[in-house]
């Protein structure tokens, strides 16, 4: 984790709660009133909490395609392995065929996940013994290394909401949490790393504004360049990370650009800064979506949102810049979630006048 990110584990989870809807109902609400104190203990709770609650349901099934030797037909034949065996004087059939199997790529990553959580030692052992527990419900799930898993290939249908959200987790642990050794064992590092707390943290924003604001649509929409002669051939896709716009008024629109650094200025000759970078993109994003209202009555501002570090110098500032207003403020994870929440509200309330939020 990042240099003075200490952000409370129980923070942590109200960022999940919001990026995983699912972590808001049930018995997954009581984690939000328990003191974890590692990130790892908290991971494995949610982990044994939601398998358990799957489980009732039963396992995710699918088709495997499968390869055997057989006495009857089953499937179609592999004429070449049925051939062999005839050779070989084996009287069996080689079939390919079919099988409705829980041993699939979903529940290998789950089983993977928890067999690296259970045997790491920040996890208590309440949590280690309920999803040492649930374990033998996988025991026809084949053991896959954790590093080879390709979280990119999964793809769920409406359906699997309660896998979406337990792989979900599972990435989370896997890909910001495991390091090789130079022997090749895998262990799990210290902390989630800035990555995909980064991600978190826009993720966690935007669902927040959704479900917090309904008066508000949020979403995270691609922006068009602004274009004289429509020629776009090469250029980048510009995709916000927040863009908010009343419903009622969809003509005041607040972009807001999520950032999640080890130091919010960046500093030369003693002098602190904003991060170039990230004020020309936000400033790119705020003029190609004024461009997109033409000549009709519309106001687009822009905002740097940047997640607070111990850093002295905090940005604080508000800049008219071509007619739209430009602003880089800071949120801080580190205070009570109810504090978070109300600079979130603040922050609507300034640039939308939520007088009838709900």
């Amino acid at each position: 984790m990042r240099e003075g990110a200490n952000i409370p584990i129980r923070n942590l989870f109200h960022m999940l709660s919001y990026a995983f809807q699912a972590l808001r109902q049930g018995e997954y609400e009581r984690l939000a009133t328990e003191d974890f104190e590692h990130v790892h203990d908290l991971l494995a709770a949610i982990l044994a909490l939601g398998i358990g609650r799957q489980l009732k349901q039963g396992l995710h099934r699918e088709y495997v395609a499968r390869e055997e030797e057989l006495a009857t037909l089953r499937g179609k034949v592999d004429v070449a392995g049925t051939v062999a065996a005839r050779f070989a004087r084996r009287r069996v059939i080689a079939c390919e065929y079919d099988e409705l199997s829980e041993d699939n790529a979903l529940n290998q990553a789950i089983k993977a996940t928890c067999l690296l959580l259970i045997r790491h030692g920040k996890v208590k052992d309440r949590n280690r013994n309920a999803l040492r527990r649930e374990m033998p419900y996988f025991s026809g799930v084949e053991d896959v290394d954790p590093g080879q898993i390709r979280w990119d290939a999964f793809r769920f249908s409406r359906g699997d909401r309660s896998y979406r959200m337990l792989i979900s987790i599972c990435q989370l642990v896997v890909e910001g949490m495991l390091l090789t050794t130079s022997e090749g064992e895998h262990r799990l590092a210290q902390f989630i790393d800035d990555q995909h707390l980064h991600r978190l943290y826009e993720k966690f924003i935007l669902n927040y504004y959704d479900q917090e604001h309904q008066e508000l649509h949020a979403s995270a929409p691609q922006i068009p360049w602004a274009l004289d002669d429509g020629e776009s051939a090469m250029l980048p896709t510009m995709w916000s990370d927040i863009t908010l716009a009343r419903r009622d008024d969809p003509s005041r629109v607040l972009i807001i650009d999520a950032k999640f650094y080890n130091h919010s200025t960046q500093g030369r000759y003693e002098t602190r800064t904003v991060h170039s970078a990230n004020l020309y993109q936000v400033f790119t994003y705020v003029k190609n979506r004024d461009a997109g209202f033409g000549d009709r009555p519309h106001e687009v501002c822009g905002m740097l949102l940047y997640a607070r570090t111990n850093e002295a110098i905090q940005p604080d500032q508000s800049y008219m810049m071509s007619g739209n207003r430009i602003e880089v403020r800071t949120l801080d994870l580190n205070r009570e979630f109810r504090e978070i929440a109300a600079t979130l509200d603040g922050i609507a309330e300034e640039h939308f006048k939520t007088d009838d939020k709900p």
